[in-house]
């Protein structure tokens, strides 16, 4: 099953996956205060699907920048998924997004999937 939000100024309309074992997020290109927006909507449908046995992971694959808007989304989606004893896990980060992680010291409260390879 496929969700998309309602498109709203300020970004595109970022896919929302729900599967057996968790509810896919597959933002595309920058992740800024343009397009975070985008990304919460995205994230508050897939967190409506969210348990603890499905966790929503947020396939970062496409992304090729995230600014601290987006970061301040992703870590309020966090906060609604820990209380509903669910989690956000990040798939393929990049070293932009990493590095974003690890300054801000927000790294450790997301697991996360497979390296980046460059």
């Amino acid at each position: 099953m496929t969700e998309r939000p309602a498109p709203q100024a300020g970004g595109e309309d970022i896919a929302v996956d729900v599967l057996d074992h968790a509810v896919m997020v597959r933002p595309t290109g920058e992740m800024d205060i343009d397009s975070a927006p985008s990304l919460g909507r995205a994230l508050t449908a897939a967190l409506a699907h969210a348990s603890p046995a499905k966790v929503v992971v947020v396939d970062c694959s496409r992304l090729v920048f995230c600014d601290s808007s987006a970061l301040n989304t992703l870590l309020g989606a966090r906060r609604t998924a820990v209380e509903a004893g669910s989690a956000i896990r990040l798939e393929s980060p990049n070293d932009q997004l990493r590095s974003l992680l690890r300054m801000t010291g927000t790294l450790s409260l997301f697991p996360l999937g497979q390296e980046s390879s460059g």
